[in-house]
């Protein structure tokens, strides 16, 4: 939705055509986001992940106040768990530093003040910034955003294919001069029609968050725990949500099939095979540690056990139960074929016909709006010299073919 207003705003003399295969958008990644606005520490400066979380979290902050939705600004703890993690912590805050985000280094006197439910061995990270959001009514504003600009939206219209510079819809044939695919989990599978993602594939997680229904004490704010720099995941963590209320998670279980969020819906025998064999090579081989990985992933679905996790972080009284499950995600990560390695940033890939935006994993909600903009800075530099005929040619993009 960002990236279509974005293109409406650069060229307002073309017709901009989204198509949703559900009946309306956000049903699936933003939807079901936990609504965290991250700071942007956790990433090393080099990445698209730092400067668009920086620029993203200031933008949809202003966002949400400038349009009267609901924002959180409880901010974020950082916690250790023992003193091996102090020298991650401390890279955690180099990185801040270098990234241009507000963070301080808090001890254990200085956490009980600001978050007395958290629990911290020697040093913990505070970041101010970091807020919660209901994505929901992002997700509805931006679509709002997008129609008043002039951005046609078709719900219920699946991508089947191309035909050259045609694309194949379940409404019909469009004639359209520049394609742009943000699918999510099936990012790879409409590249690879365009002759793109050939050395990658999506690898599907499932995340559940468990949401605390008594009435004892809570966290104000994010608790998270110090991440595994190494992986793409952040832990278990404590979430304060735009409600008032706190949820634990989230987990990321291997999804045996793409849309996999519970029991059966939506199976697709071919994806399963697909994944499973993807999925069994790198346990073989044990890339990026799948093996451990996935085990402790897979425990996590046991209630006590994801319970225990959070706990760790947090003074023993903390939210003592009851706990319900919530509404499960999934996270579209994209792997290299090749070196069976995890893409731990953003990922594009396009030329002067399409672009694909084939890894756009957390924190992909916080930095939407700059996102936005950086693929249609990339599109139009593509177009080059040619960027006068594909504008042209975009001005039938809405034309439908019998």
């Amino acid at each position: 939705m960002s990236i279509a207003a974005a293109l409406k705003r650069r060229y307002p003399d073309c017709g901009v055509l989204l198509l949703e295969k559900e009946s309306e958008c956000g049903r699936h990644a933003s939807g079901r986001n936990s609504g965290v606005l991250h700071a942007g520490f956790y990433y090393t400066a080099d990445s698209l992940k730092a400067k668009f979380s920086r620029d993203g979290n200031r933008e949809l902050t202003d966002y949400c106040l400038e349009k009267g939705l609901r924002i959180h600004r409880c901010g974020k703890m950082v916690v250790t768990r023992s003193a091996d993690e102090l020298d991650s912590l401390q890279e955690l805050f180099r990185r801040a530093q270098r990234n241009g985000v507000p963070v301080q280094r808090v001890d254990e006197e200085e956490v009980a003040r600001l978050e007395p439910e958290a629990r911290t061995c020697g040093e913990a990270l505070y970041s101010p910034t970091t807020a919660t959001v209901d994505p929901g009514e992002v997700v509805r504003a931006l679509t709002l955003d997008a129609e008043g600009l002039g951005v046609e939206i078709r719900t219920g219209t699946l991508f089947q294919g191309r035909k050259g510079q045609r694309v194949l819809t379940s409404s019909g044939v469009l004639s359209v001069g520049y394609v742009v695919n943000a699918a999510g989990l099936y990012a790879d599978r409409v590249a690879r029609q365009f002759g793109f993602s050939e050395e990658y594939r999506i690898l599907p997680f499932r995340g559940l968050y468990m949401r605390y229904e008594g009435k004892g004490p809570a966290p104000r704010m994010h608790i998270y725990p110090v991440p595994r720099l190494d992986h793409p995941f952040l832990g278990v963590h404590w979430t304060a949500t735009v409600d008032g209320g706190t949820m634990i998670g989230p987990t990321a279980i291997p999804a045996l099939w793409r849309e996999h969020y519970r029991g059966v819906n939506g199976f697709r025998l071919g994806e399963m095979v697909e994944i499973g064999v993807r999925e069994a090579g790198l346990w073989l081989h044990d890339s990026f540690d799948f093996r451990r990985l996935a085990w402790q992933e897979v425990q996590k679905r046991n209630r006590r056990r994801l319970v225990s996790m959070a706990r760790r972080l947090t003074r023993r009284s903390t939210a003592e139960g009851p706990w319900r499950w919530g509404e499960p995600g999934v996270r579209a990560q994209l792997v290299h074929v090749g070196t069976r390695r995890l893409e731990m940033d953003f990922r594009c890939q396009g030329d002067d016909r399409s672009f694909h935006v084939l890894n756009a994993v957390s924190p992909a909600f916080t930095c939407a709006l700059p996102f936005a903009r950086y693929v249609v800075d990339q599109i139009e530099s593509r177009l080059g010299s040619g960027g006068a005929r594909e504008r042209s040619a975009a001005r039938g993009v809405a034309e439908e073919f019998a």
